[in-house]
């Protein structure tokens, strides 16, 4: 059966279910559990209502971080590109560098579902391409599925990589690795046209399989009303308060981004400024020689 069309899963109701919290409500919050939360469970976040978050990581500490924190799902996404490798846009993102990352951030955490992007021409070939290349994250970083972008264009391969046993987020409205023919980062789903094509796109990714889908830059009217024609998990990113789920750029969320961020972000800390406090009060330490102190050193 396409995990797209799993009939709801029962809510975990003891300290066995990764989905079970402390209260043993079924929550994907509560902190530590036996097991990783899967795809069966955010199916069933959906039918109970609940909303859970999902961040971007790179490496195994801040995942270990966001894992303890009850992250139910970390995404290894093609942003790396742009925040970690340092490229303009997330098309030069390589096979080679989001399997390393990812395999990072597998051994960093214990409870998350961990999903990892296609980057930019590893799945546009064919669904033979886009299956040669899930089956690698799966099996050298050890994802536990993989997200790429396009509607009905992508469903082939969609449908090919659930067939073999690969769980499948899609990713629709603003594509970021179409950033060339989009000409920039515009909203997308604006006019009747466009909103009734993310529509269908949206209900042609959920026949072929995919177990979630995320709705980025998109009118917020228009991402409620997916939401509620779909009976797979909606992840928004710029889609407004109506998904089933959000998702931010960890560098973005924690302030650690430079410049103008976009307009959906809400950053949570200023952690550029705090790093960029230590570093000086460090420097400033060294080149006054208070470090290192008597208690830093061996004798």
């Amino acid at each position: 059966m396409q995990n797209g069309s799993l009939p709801p899963a029962q809510a975990p109701s003891g300290p066995s279910g990764s989905s079970a919290g402390k209260d043993g409500t079924g929550s994907l919050y509560g902190g530590v559990t036996s097991r990783r939360v899967t795809v069966r469970d955010l199916a069933a976040a959906k039918a109970r209502g609940e909303r859970w978050a999902m961040l971007t990581a790179y490496d195994a500490m801040t995942a270990g971080v966001f894992d303890e924190a009850g992250i139910p799902v970390l995404l290894v996404g093609d942003s790396m590109g742009n925040c970690h490798l340092g490229y303009d846009t997330t098309v030069p993102v390589t096979m080679d560098e989001i399997a390393m990352l990812s395999a990072a951030v597998v051994r960093g955490t214990q409870r998350a579902l961990i999903v990892a992007d296609l980057p930019f021409g590893s799945y546009q070939e064919s669904p033979a391409q886009a299956l040669r290349n899930a089956v690698r994250l799966m099996k050298e970083a050890g994802v536990h599925a993989v997200k790429l972008e396009g509607g009905e264009r992508s469903a082939p391969a969609i449908e090919m990589l659930v067939q073999a046993g690969v769980p499948v987020m899609a990713h629709l409205g603003l594509t970021p690795q179409s950033v060339h023919a989009l000409g920039g980062y515009p909203v997308q789903g604006r006019g009747d046209e466009a909103a009734h094509q993310l529509l269908r796109d949206a209900k042609t990714v959920q026949s072929a399989g995919a177990f979630s889908v995320v709705l980025e830059a998109v009118p917020a009217e228009l991402a409620t009303q997916v939401t509620h024609e779909l009976h797979i998990p909606t992840v928004g990113i710029g889609a407004g308060v109506g998904c089933d789920a959000q998702v931010l750029v960890w560098t973005d969320m924690a302030g650690m981004t430079a410049g103008r961020v976009p307009k959906f972000v809400k950053q949570y800390a200023n952690l550029r400024a705090e790093l960029g406090r230590a570093a000086t009060e460090y420097m400033d330490e060294v080149r006054s020689g208070s470090f290192p102190a008597e208690k830093h050193t061996f004798h």
